[in-house]
């Protein structure tokens, strides 16, 4: 089956800082992926090189095995959606205006006003992130979990076959956390390719059928969570003392059991 995404000896550096030697991996569609790693070790980039939002030095990204560069940006955006960690806004809109720019890509000109089908794919976009309710809310009001889920409202009404999230929980309290990933098992499930930048070990074991970990010769370690994240690797990417050998056997128990309750 051909990869959705496919990254083949991808480099990419900041000036003389080199962020990505030779790197190669391949998204499937239907997947659920989550991407690892330390601080600083280039989650974000990998995922803008994704996206298209940054040129690769070396190397290729392809889209069904078409190259990103390749693709018209409004044909690419309705293929791929990012969300970014942080979204500002300079002008006073409210969810629901917010929200209607990822119709942008299937408007005739960018001039052009909304038809039917773009007001019920943002409506079905802001149901679907459970934001409906504050359609009418000044999104620069929100809370900090609420414009999580407008921005990944916005994502949806792109309609986008791969959904990349950089930092979806960030800065959240568990339950706004448990609320994101929430939604993203939802859209998942719908259909939709996911690959998301975590932190927390247990959510990417509770959420995630599979995982890529960006290790500190910036190789990557792709698999299920279960291989990709070994105590030895753990140890290896985040610099910490494992109590045991059954760190993953827990994990998973502990992890898989909270999502089960918090999906009832």
């Amino acid at each position: 089956m051909k990869p959705l995404l496919s990254v083949h000896n991808l480099s990419f550096a900041y000036g003389t800082n080199q962020v990505f030697q030779s790197v190669n991996f391949a998204l499937h569609a239907g997947e659920s992926t989550a991407l690892l790693g330390a601080n600083g070790s280039g989650k974000t980039t990998l995922l803008k090189l994704c996206a298209c939002l940054l040129k690769p030095r070396g190397g290729e990204v392809l889209f069904e095995g078409k190259l990103l560069s390749q693709f018209q940006r409004k044909s690419l955006a309705r293929n791929i959606a990012l969300v970014p960690q942080e979204v500002h806004l300079s002008f006073d809109f409210t969810v629901r205006q917010f929200v209607e720019q990822g119709r942008t890509p299937h408007l005739s000109s960018f001039f052009g006003g909304l038809r039917d089908e773009d007001r019920r794919a943002v409506l079905n976009a802001m149901e679907c992130a459970q934001v409906d309710h504050l359609a009418d809310r000044n999104f620069n009001d929100l809370s900090g979990g609420e414009r999580q889920r407008a921005k990944i409202a916005l994502a949806i009404a792109q309609e986008p076959r791969l959904l990349l999230l950089d930092e979806p929980t960030q800065h959240l309290d568990i339950g706004r956390q448990t609320e994101i990933f929430a939604v993203l098992r939802r859209l998942n499930q719908a259909g939709i390719t996911i690959v998301a930048a975590v932190h927390d070990l247990h959510s990417a074991f509770a959420n995630f059928s599979s995982g890529i970990l960006v290790r500190p010769d910036s190789s990557l370690r792709c698999g299920s969570i279960e291989e990709v994240l070994t105590p030895t690797a753990i140890q290896e990417v985040f610099k910490v003392t494992l109590p045991g050998v059954g760190i993953n056997r827990d994990l998973i128990a502990q992890s898989r059991w909270l999502a089960a309750t918090e999906c009832q």
